[in-house]
């Protein structure tokens, strides 16, 4: 079970690219009325926030593994990544019935909260790392 701790380091990444690409897919389809824009941040959405959870599931499990030492900080990072990874998740649930002319101002605003978590959670995690 250490080695599923061990892959959070290169499954993190992942979902923060796939969120800030769906933001920006998001915004073109806005700007640009050209809906397949819409498809393509729907999607990546929607996966970023599988991954995110999967990330977050990683994460517990390294925090929690042997050689890790149970700080503040790693308590802040633990708490901010998970707050970020439900944020992700329920922009994902908030795209449900996306066809058409469904407003995104919501879930773009969720994702934009969520980039900041993933952004104080690196903070922390570059504190710890000194």
């Amino acid at each position: 079970m250490a080695l599923i701790g061990r892959l959070h380091p290169l499954l993190i990444h992942f979902p923060i690219g796939l969120v800030l690409i769906a933001a920006v897919a998001e915004v073109v389809a806005m700007r640009t009325g050209r809906w397949d824009w819409r498809a393509v941040a729907v999607a990546n959405v929607r996966a970023g926030a599988v991954f995110a959870i999967g990330a977050a599931i990683t994460g517990w499990r390294l925090a929690s593994s042997q050689g890790v030492e149970p700080t503040s900080s790693v308590e802040w990072h633990r708490w901010l990544s998970t707050l970020a990874a439900v944020a992700v998740f329920g922009a994902a649930l908030a795209t449900e019935g996306a066809r058409g002319r469904a407003p995104f101002a919501l879930w773009v605003y969720r994702i934009d909260l969520s980039d900041r978590w993933f952004e104080k959670a690196g903070e922390v995690f570059a504190e710890i790392s000194r």
